[in-house]
């Protein structure tokens, strides 16, 4: 695992290009961190690197948002904290996302992990104490 140190939100877009060119080969990002951590915000810088034109929000009650690049291309940012049952991921069919080849962003992942592809880029997000939030991440497989 790789650690990195955001000091201010201006610098979150530098550590998402940095964990982009860094897992370049991967998709699939998992995002966990405590409620208030930064893990909508750190998506949103994830979003300005990859130039989403669209609003950047979290999909709290859609489960899933999908945006769209200036050349069209589709990026999917999910929110899973509000999953009651596995069932409610298939119903929104979550494989045609996590599998699509396309950039996909998951909050709460922990509640999908037994969902979650082979490989995808694990993030931690913590909230240092002089506010700064520390992120950790790295490639994870399972099987």
């Amino acid at each position: 695992m790789e650690t990195l140190v955001a000091r201010s939100l201006d610098e979150l877009s530098t550590i998402a290009l940095k964990i982009i060119e860094c897992k370049m080969e991967e998709r699939v990002f998992a995002i966990k961190g405590k409620m208030g951590a930064g893990k909508t915000t750190l998506i949103k810088a994830f979003c300005d690197v990859l130039e989403v034109e669209d609003v950047v929000n979290s999909p709290t009650f859609a489960l899933v948002n999908e945006y769209h690049t200036d050349k069209g291309s589709p990026v999917f940012h999910f929110d899973f904290y509000r999953v009651k049952k596995i069932e409610e991921v298939f119903d929104i069919g979550y494989e045609e996302y996590f599998f699509s080849n396309e950039y996909c962003f998951i909050e709460w992942p922990e509640m999908v992990r037994e969902l979650l592809p082979e490989s995808y880029v694990y993030i931690n997000i913590e909230v240092g104490k002089n506010e700064e939030r520390i992120i950790q991440f790295g490639c994870l497989n399972h099987p």
